[in-house]
C-alpha cells in the first residue's frame, strides 16, 4: 500500500506557512505564482522576510514546493484539473488567497492559527482530484489517525502513539481498515520493539522490511511520519509524549464529535469548496458546542481553577466559543505555570539546547536516550525560547511565565516564532530588579546596525516603566555566539536620551551564549541557584565599563564570569 501523509514534506514545519502567507499578501505576486520567474520571484520574496534561507536552488523549486503547500491546504485556490469538468471560476481564482488562508493571515494568538491548520485538515481527503493514485476509499487522514488513537485509549489507557507506530502502520492504513485490527498491528510492534535490546537497530530493520514490501525507500516512512506529526500537532488537538502524540485531555470530547463525522465529500466541486473555505467543526454547531463547554467547565472544577459563566450568553455557537475561549487561556496558563514549575529539574536539557544554537547542529542525543532538535529555519525562535526555560528553571520570577516570553509557544511549550518587533524578547521581573534579555544569532557586523538602537530602546522604555511602578533597577542581558566590538561598545556608553532630551545610562551586559551557558551550570552543579548572584555578576560587569573599551571590556566580563564560576565551585 502507498503511505500518505499530512500537509507538506517540503514545508515541516506547518507555522511558516502562515509567515509564507502573511509576506505574499502583501506582494503583487499574489495569483501570479506560476512559471520560472514567478517561482524565483517568490523564492525571493520568502527570503527577504527571512521565512527561508536563500541558498544554492538552480532549479527554484523552493517557490513551486511553498505554492504546492499552500495549494494543498486551501490557503491558497489550488488549479482545478481539467478532467474534473468543474470550471476554476467556480472554485475561485487561481493561487489568490482563500477565506481560510485570510483567517489564518488574521489569526493572532497559537489557538486561532491551530484552528485554521484544523479546518484545512479536516476538509483535506484522499484519494481526491489533487492526490490520486491510491488504492483505498476517499477518507480523512485527520480523522483516521484520532480515531486509531481513541481506539488505542479504549485499548490500553492510554492514546500514545509513537513515531514508529506512525510509521510503519497507521500511515499504511486508511477507513477501510478495521480499527480494532490497525491497534492490534501497532500493539504487536510495540511490544517487539519493547523486547529488543537495541532499539535503533529493530528501527532500521523494521523500515528495511517495509520499503521491501511496499516498494518504497525506507527513508519515505521517517519522512512522512515526522511530517505527519508536526501536521497533527499543528491542529491544537493532540501534544507530544516522547517520540510521539498523545490526545490533549481538554479537547477530548471535541475529537470525540470530531471522529464521528465519517461522512465525504458529496462531490469534486463541493471537496474544493470546503477545502479553501475550511472544514465545519463540531462547536460550529449549538448542540456539541454545548457538550464540549460543559467538558470545560468540568476540567475548570476539576482542576480548582475558579471561573463565573452566569450571566455569559450562551445562545449562538458564537457566543459559546467566546467562554470556550476564556477558559481554554486559563487551562493554558495553568498548564504553563505547571510547566514553569518543572524546569529547574530539566537545567541539564536546557544546557543541551543551548548546546545545539552554539554549534548551530540539530539534533543532540541525551544522556538518557533522548533526542532533542533544533530546527535549522526556528533557531532563531529557540534561542528566546531556550533563555526562557533557563530563567523559569532559576525559579525566581515575580512575573508569570507567559508574561516573561514575548513569543507564541504551542501546546508542547515550543517556540511559535520569534518575539514580535516593538519590543524585547523577555522580561524577566524578580522581587528586587528585572532583566530585559535580547537573543540575535547575527554575530558580523551587522550586529551593531540591527541591535544596537532597539536593544537600547527596550531597555529605556522598561526602565522609564519600572521606574514609574516600582523603582526596581532594570538590567539589560545582551546574549549572541559572538559580540561585536561595535556592538560591545555601544552597550558600554550605554547612553540613551528621551523625547525630552533627558539622559539615561542604561546597564546593559553584552555576553556569549558560551558564557552565559558555563554560568548557567555553574549554578546548579554548585547547588547556588540564586537569582541575587546573577545581579552581583551584572554589577561586577558594568562596573568595569568605564576602564575599558569593548575589546577591553569583553574580556574583562569573560574573567568575571570565569572567576565567579570558580568561586561557586570552591563555596560547594
Amino acid at each position: 500500500m502507498r503511505p500518505w501523509h499530512l500537509g507538506n514534506t517540503t514545508v515541516r514545519s506547518p507555522f511558516r506557512l502562515r509567515d509564507g502567507l502573511v509576506a505574499l499578501s502583501t506582494s503583487s505576486l499574489q495569483g501570479n505564482l506560476r512559471g520560472r520567474e514567478q517561482e524565483i520571484a517568490f523564492r525571493r520574496l520568502l527570503g527577504e522576510h527571512g521565512i527561508i534561507e536563500l541558498g544554492d536552488d538552480e532549479t527554484y523549486s523552493v517557490g513551486r514546493k511553498w505554492r504546492s503547500a499552500l495549494n494543498k491546504l486551501g490557503f491558497l485556490y489550488p488549479e482545478v484539473p481539467t478532467s474534473v469538468g468543474i470550471p476554476q471560476s467556480e472554485v475561485g481564482p487561481l493561487d489568490m488567497i482563500t477565506p481560510n488562508g485570510w483567517r489564518l493571515i488574521r489569526a493572532e494568538t497559537v489557538p486561532a492559527i491551530q484552528e485554521c491548520f484544523l479546518r484545512a485538515l479536516a476538509a483535506h481527503y484522499i484519494p481526491s482530484s489533487l492526490e490520486k493514485d491510491f488504492d483505498f476509499s476517499v477518507f480523512s487522514p485527520l480523522r483516521h489517525t484520532l480515531a486509531v488513537m481513541l481506539e488505542l485509549e479504549r485499548q490500553t489507557g492510554e492514546s500514545r502513539l509513537n513515531f514508529i507506530e506512525m510509521a510503519l502502520v497507521v500511515q499504511l492504513t486508511s477507513s477501510n481498515d478495521v480499527l480494532a485490527d490497525i491497534v492490534t498491528q501497532v500493539l504487536a510492534l510495540r511490544e517487539r520493539r519493547l523486547a529488543s535490546p537495541n532499539k535503533r537497530q529493530f528501527d532500521r530493520q523494521e523500515r528495511e522490511a517495509a520499503a521491501m514490501a511496499h516498494q518504497y525507500v525506507d527513508s519515505t516512512f521517517n519522512d512522512y511520519a515526522d511530517t505527519n506529526l508536526r501536521y497533527l500537532k499543528a491542529t491544537g488537538l493532540v501534544q507530544s509524549k516522547g517520540r510521539g502524540l498523545a490526545l490533549i485531555p481538554e479537547k477530548h470530547v471535541f475529537i470525540e464529535r470530531l471522529v464521528q463525522d465519517t461522512g465525504i465529500p458529496d462531490s469534486d466541486r463541493s471537496y474544493f469548496i470546503t477545502l479553501c473555505q475550511g472544514a465545519t467543526l463540531p462547536t460550529d454547531h449549538q448542540d456539541s458546542a454545548l457538550a464540549v463547554l460543559d467538558d470545560l467547565l468540568q476540567q475548570l472544577h476539576r482542576r480548582g481553577i475558579p471561573f463565573d459563566a452566569k450571566g455569559k450568553p450562551t445562545g449562538t455557537p458564537a457566543d459559546i466559543a467566546n467562554i470556550r475561549y476564556e477558559i481554554e487561556e486559563l487551562l493554558s496558563e495553568q498548564n504553563e505555570v505547571e510547566y514553569a514549575t518543572r524546569q529547574a529539574l530539566e537545567w541539564e536539557e536546557i544546557a543541551a539546547y543551548m548546546d545545539l544554537i552554539i554549534s548551530r547542529k540539530n539534533k543532540k542525543t541525551l544522556s538518557n536516550g533522548d533526542e532533542i532538535e533544533v530546527p535549522k529555519a526556528e533557531a532563531p525562535a529557540y534561542f528566546e525560547w531556550v533563555l526562557w526555560r533557563a530563567f523559569l528553571a532559576i525559579n525566581s520570577l515575580a512575573n508569570k511565565p507567559y508574561e516573561a516570553r514575548r513569543f507564541k509557544i504551542d501546546q508542547d511549550f515550543l517556540p511559535v516564532g520569534t518575539a514580535p518587533g516593538g519590543g524585547p524578547d523577555l522580561i524577566f521581573e524578580f522581587d528586587d530588579f528585572v532583566i530585559v534579555v535580547e537573543v540575535t544569532l547575527t554575530d558580523n557586523s551587522r550586529q551593531e546596525a540591527a541591535e544596537g538602537e532597539p536593544v537600547r530602546r527596550h531597555v529605556a522604555d522598561l526602565v522609564l516603566h519600572y521606574g514609574k511602578q516600582s523603582g526596581k533597577p532594570v538590567y539589560g542581558l545582551f546574549i549572541a555566539n559572538r559580540i561585536n566590538s561595535n556592538t560591545a561598545e555601544t552597550f558600554r556608553i550605554g547612553v540613551w536620551f528621551t523625547h525630552s532630551d533627558d539622559k539615561m545610562r542604561l546597564d546593559i551586559i553584552p555576553v556569549t551564549l558560551a558564557q552565559f551557558k558555563a554560568y548557567f551550570e555553574a549554578l546548579f552543579t554548585s547547588g547556588r541557584v540564586e537569582v541575587g548572584l546573577i545581579r552581583e555578576l551584572l554589577d561586577l560587569c558594568s562596573e568595569l565599563r568605564s576602564a575599558h573599551e569593548a575589546p577591553a571590556w569583553k574580556h574583562k566580563i569573560e574573567y568575571t564570569i570565569q572567576q565567579q564560576i570558580a568561586l561557586y565551585t570552591l563555596s560547594n
